[in-house]
């Protein structure tokens, strides 16, 4: 369901603050009647002379107790700018310390299990398509829509979801996608009977509005808990869960729920077996999520986590940071690009019961462990893509390639999957699964780096969004052409598509943002400064609360 060309050096980040890292302040101030009254003070002990020291002592004692505060915080044993410069580096390096911490597992693998359930939730009816319309008594077409109404739902809700977590933070959205994961499947319990459809139906929109809470969590969860050397590779791993909950989804219901079309009682009580297994699960993931999952740590992982506010500015705005996303070319061009790709991987999920049913006949079983081939190929890939991106940073030339050997996998699975060799099915169907599922961390990790220091959770929202549009669209579009004119036509449909994907991956401006920063790139060029700067501040870049100044070079993936 549903996470470039050679940089010229790797550094280690430092734990301490970089050199192109400063925090803007105000400056103090000292008004006219302050300045009036150090001028009789420096008089008065001038006509002391040498003779009078405790009158001298006495006056600057007053001074001192009569300075205001903010003067008082200039007034350093060094005197003028350098002891404030001190200071100042010894805060700044204090307000940017980092570190790690053990929890960070945890709150990955509990994130990863409860996306893994509601991903299983999502392909448990398509996989056995021919099972529940002979249930429920209804027709294909109603079947796919319980896969369809989790992309439908995620459209809408995708904006206030991401708004939430902006303003409330990665707690109350992780466990509002847990808690409506649980509900939705304590419901489908009560929808075991034949004439129950349109309970099932409601109990999978809970589902799929509990997935808004949940797919757009794995960038945020891996920037706010992981440093900046395993970042990627914990981003795959948290896409992974879901992964493997579509893999699960894909093996499990053929195994509980086998085709018995003569005795409906029997298939209810599988059905049955299946849903309180889900729902049971869903229970214990939910009070681990309440016991585990905290907003971030007391202290940031990384310099680019530390730069940022803990909480949105005052002044922050949401709909400024969609349109900061939106005027980023670099940005719209991996939206569409990334659509294409999900949007295909959701299609050939939910219609591969139907194209191998086609092709092969009372291959339900085999269906499903072709399903699984594709999905657990396509994690092995998400995994070594993530390590091979925390190793290189090639984000661009990775996703580009990913993309080509995806379009050439899904040419070779749609010309072999009429050969009547089921087998060879299984080898093309994991060799499309590790390039097309592979790409999806890829696509989130891509997205943070063109746009730091936008909210991790507005790109990947904004990304999954478009996933699903392109998914419902190839979904119907290509259920149409399986239905009148056979498989071939429905995935020659998604080569098309897929082909133009590789072309806009190729235009896409590579600028490695949050990487600069952790590697303390361009040094003396970078600042974060806060949004109440002064009117006659320099021009600067603005992005609710941090602003880069637009001098900054940052580096390019180098072409190999």
């Amino acid at each position: 369901m549903v996470a470039g060309e050679l940089v010229q050096e790797h550094l280690r980040a430092d734990t301490g603050a970089p050199d192109d890292i400063t925090v803007g302040r105000k400056e103090v101030e000292a008004d006219a009647g302050e300045e009036r009254y150090a001028e009789q003070t420096y008089g008065a002990a001038q006509t002391g002379g040498a003779g009078e020291p405790d009158a001298k002592r006495a006056l600057e004692l007053e001074e001192e107790k009569e300075a205001p505060p903010d003067e008082r915080e200039v007034m350093l044993p060094n005197g003028g700018g350098g002891g404030g410069k001190g200071d100042a580096e010894e805060e700044e390096g204090k307000r940017l310390e980092t570190r790690l911490y053990r929890r960070r597992f945890a709150v990955l693998t509990v994130f990863s299990l409860y996306s893994l359930v509601n991903a299983f939730q999502w392909i448990q009816y398509s996989i056995i398509t021919n099972v529940f319309t002979q249930y429920y008594g209804v027709t294909n077409d109603k079947v796919d829509w319980l896969s369809i109404v989790y992309m439908v739902a995620y459209v809408p809700l995708i904006f206030p979801a991401t708004w939430l977590l902006d303003r409330k933070g990665l707690r109350l959205t992780a466990l509002l996608g847990a808690g409506l994961n649980c509900a939705g499947a304590w419901l489908k319990c009560g929808s075991v009977s034949p004439e129950l459809f349109g309970v099932t139906i409601t109990a999978q929109v809970i589902c799929s509005v509990a997935q808004v809470f949940i797919l757009g969590l794995p960038s945020r969860v891996a920037s706010v808990w992981f440093g900046p050397r395993e970042v990627s590779t914990a981003c795959a791993t948290a896409v992974l869960g879901n992964q493997l909950g579509t893999a699960i989804g894909f093996l499990l219901p053929p195994v509980l729920v086998p085709n018995t079309p003569d005795d409906v009682e029997l298939t209810g009580h599988n059905i049955s077996i299946m849903f309180y297994g889900t729902a049971a699960v869903s229970t214990v993931l939910f009070i681990l999520a309440v016991l585990v999952i905290k907003d971030r740590p007391p202290l940031p992982p990384s310099q680019a986590q530390a730069v940022l506010p803990d909480s949105p500015p005052e002044d922050y705005s949401y709909k400024q940071s969609i349109l900061n996303l939106a005027k980023n070319k670099a940005f719209v061009l991996l939206l569409i690009s990334y659509g294409i790709m999900t949007g295909s991987f959701y299609s050939v999920s939910t219609l591969l019961n139907q194209m191998i049913m086609a092709c092969y006949e009372n291959q339900e079983l085999n269906a499903g462990r072709i399903g699984l081939t594709l999905v657990v190929a396509g994690m092995v890939g998400s995994i070594l893509c993530g390590l091979w991106l925390d190793r290189t940073k090639l984000y661009k030339i990775t996703t580009l390639i990913v993309y080509i050997l995806s379009f050439l996998g899904m040419l070779v699975f749609t010309f072999t999957l009429d050969l009547e060799n089921i087998y060879l099915v299984f080898i093309t169907a994991g060799v499309l699964g590790f390039f097309m599922t592979g790409y999806l961390p890829l696509g989130f990790e891509f997205g943070v780096e063109i746009t730091y220091p936008e909210s991790e959770g507005t790109s990947s929202g904004l990304l999954n969004a478009f996933a699903q549009i392109f998914g419902i669209i190839f979904t119907l579009i290509q259920g149409k052409l399986t239905t009148d004119h056979g498989p071939l036509a429905g995935n020659l449909f998604l080569c098309a598509w897929i082909f133009l994907g590789i072309i806009l991956t190729a235009l896409i401006k590579s600028e490695l943002k949050r990487h600069n920063v952790n590697m303390g790139a361009d040094s003396k060029h970078l600042q974060a400064l806060p949004t109440d700067c002064p009117g006659d501040c320099p021009s600067k870049r603005k992005s609710n609360g941090v602003q880069l100044e637009p001098s900054v070079s940052f580096s390019r993936e180098t072409s190999l």
